[in-house]
């Protein structure tokens, strides 16, 4: 079994893009509420690595233990189940652009199964104020800045209280400023019990924040990298 404050397990895991070996030998154990970085050239294996975690890849070979999922036994039917313990933050915001941020959100929550009104609002808000944004409910997308849009994507990866947030690439499309205010709401967001996991290539936000490093290079996952 895993241990009460860790979140992601893998262990001796080979992973495969079809029947390509990307990555060999993985071993990473993250606890509940670390900050961590994920770096590494493009086609080495960062993405592959996240999809292993968010079960849109299997593992043949290894152990690995997701937020209380055996990845090993994992059917397709439970993968709904194990992305509801995770939130997923992207370079892209993926946002509705015909609605609202609250029907944004709304959206979002009905997806995965909530319908009690009462408990939907309340929620909103409350992912909203974490995230500095309860005064922006009734605005359009396209009427907040590309740091506030980023903002709403991990208030909306928030929704379901996860367990740990995958943020791939979050502050690829953002200026220097905006981009440290989004890693230091990660941080934040990870000292109050969210593990979050951030794939990045800007080695200036590390050096100004520093945190433990893993790298994806040479077909391999090296763990605590300094850069």
């Amino acid at each position: 079994m895993m241990a009460q404050n860790t979140v992601i397990r893998l262990r001796n895991v080979d992973i495969y893009q079809q029947k390509h070996l990307v990555l060999s030998n993985v071993n990473l154990e993250i606890a509940q509420g670390e900050f961590l970085y994920l770096i590494g050239q493009s086609g080495t294996g960062k993405s592959s690595l996240l999809k292993i975690i968010y079960g849109d890849l299997y593992i043949s070979n290894g152990e690995g233990l997701v937020a209380g999922f055996d990845l090993k036994k994992l059917r397709e039917s439970e993968v709904p189940f194990l992305r509801r313990k995770l939130g997923i933050v992207c370079q892209d915001f993926h946002l509705l652009n015909d609605r609202t941020i609250e029907k944004n959100l709304e959206f979002a929550l009905k997806a995965t199964g909530w319908t009690d009104k009462g408990l939907i609002q309340n929620r909103m808000l409350d992912v909203l104020e974490k995230v500095g944004l309860r005064s922006k409910l009734k605005k359009m997308p396209h009427e907040l800045s590309g740091g506030e849009q980023q903002r709403v994507v991990i208030a909306r990866a928030l929704l379901n209280d996860p367990e740990i947030i995958l943020a791939d690439e979050p502050t690829g499309n953002l200026d220097p400023a905006t981009s440290e205010e989004i890693v230091l709401l990660l941080r934040d967001i990870a000292s109050s019990g969210t593990a979050v996991l951030m794939a990045t290539h800007d080695y200036q936000i590390i050096r100004n924040m520093p945190a433990r490093i893993i790298k994806t290079e040479d077909g391999a996952m090296h763990d605590n990298v300094s850069i």
